[in-house]
């Protein structure tokens, strides 16, 4: 860990924290919630090691990134990570590099898409882990259909109200909150009723989950006590003006070749017709350069840090095989527009179930 190297690099109106570690082609790693750079630690140092420069940055609301004020949800659109993301890129990638390569798991995934969806230019391939595509429905709001489904006791709902989880995760502390959350694996839906949270006393042990380390914990627990959760919670407050603003993206496709991967104790995958979606064709019509589909048996949530040697793996053979094809100059649309159609042609979605 000690080789991994931090700086701050302005971009728009924040002052970005990064990790990165290594040289050679960029990967660039997106984080979701409750995690931060911290939660590539295993990928950045093999990714490294592999001749790759991985770099893994603190997205705006999280640890030691700074910028505009948590107070205001309006600034943790997708528009506006995704912005943060492209001058990041700009900044960290080598000379003519003009593309990089992506990962991102749970938000983290969700701003991948959303990079891959505005600026397909900027990225070659994209590892893409928990959360897959979700494309705009124009006749209804995502929190509005939230709702509905689930109840208000449905936990990206119980985020919506400014402070009132807040006030509850002060009550459970920080470190019993994060704990909460990694230790989740039900292959269900989760909810967080008022005054009964996770369902488990404040009394309760912590019980660590086996992949995770109390250095781990403690890592995590310092940084959200320092910045509070509310930064990571906009993004899920920002999710009905996320569909104000992207009308002009309706019916769009995800047109970079993508590999995706998910546990089958994960909640997203067990939420909302996920699994028909993935597994009966709606993933690939929306995705049509998905190479591959894993399903992990017996893996949660946080699969990167429960299974690192695989996901490693998963993330050298697909990524480093773009390397190998020259990606840039395979996949320039305006150099090979017959080149795409043809490989288009002989890309096949595998499910495949690990």
């Amino acid at each position: 860990m000690e080789k991994i190297q931090h700086k701050m690099v302005p971009v728009n109106d924040t002052n970005m924290h990064i990790a990165e570690l290594g040289t050679g082609p960029t990967i660039l790693f997106i984080h979701g919630f409750p995690e931060l750079w911290y939660t590539w630690r295993h990928q950045i140092l093999y990714l490294a090691s592999h001749g790759f420069h991985a770099v893994a940055p603190d997205l705006r609301g999280y640890g030691d990134t700074t910028g505009p004020p948590t107070s205001d949800p309006t600034k943790f659109t997708t528009l506006h990570v995704v912005g943060d993301l492209v001058a990041l890129i700009n900044t960290v990638a080598a000379a003519g590099e003009e593309k990089v390569f992506v990962v991102g798991h749970d938000w983290g995934a969700m701003i991948a898409w959303a990079l891959c969806l505005y600026r397909p230019d900027k990225v070659k391939a994209l590892v893409n882990m928990s959360v897959p595509f979700s494309p705009r429905n124009p006749k209804f709001k995502p929190i509005d259909t939230l709702r509905a489904l689930y109840g208000n006791d449905y936990y990206i709902i119980r985020f919506q109200e400014d402070g009132e989880i807040e006030g509850e995760f002060a009550v459970w502390g920080t470190n019993r909150v994060l704990n909460e959350f990694f230790n989740y694996r039900k292959p269900a839906p989760l909810f967080l009723p008022k005054g009964i949270g996770f369902g488990s006393s404040l009394d309760d042990p912590i019980t660590l989950p086996p992949w995770m380390s109390k250095e781990d914990l403690e890592f995590y627990t310092s940084k959200f006590e320092k910045t509070g959760f509310t930064g990571g919670l906009n993004y899920y407050r920002a999710l009905n003006l996320n569909w104000e603003l992207t009308g002009p993206w309706t019916g769009a496709q995800v047109k970079v070749p993508v590999k995706f991967i998910v546990g089958d104790l994960d909640l997203t995958y067990n939420s909302m017709g996920a699994k028909d979606y993935i597994e009966k064709g709606g993933f690939k019509k929306d995705v049509p350069l998905l190479e591959d589909v894993i399903i992990l048996q017996g893996v949660g949530h946080f699969l990167h840090e429960e299974k690192p040697d695989e996901i490693n793996k998963h993330i050298h053979h697909f990524l480093n095989g773009y390397t190998l094809k020259n990606d840039d100059r395979l996949y320039s649309i305006k150099e090979n527009k017959s080149c795409i159609g043809s490989i288009s042609e002989k890309i096949k979605n595998r499910v495949r179930r690990r």
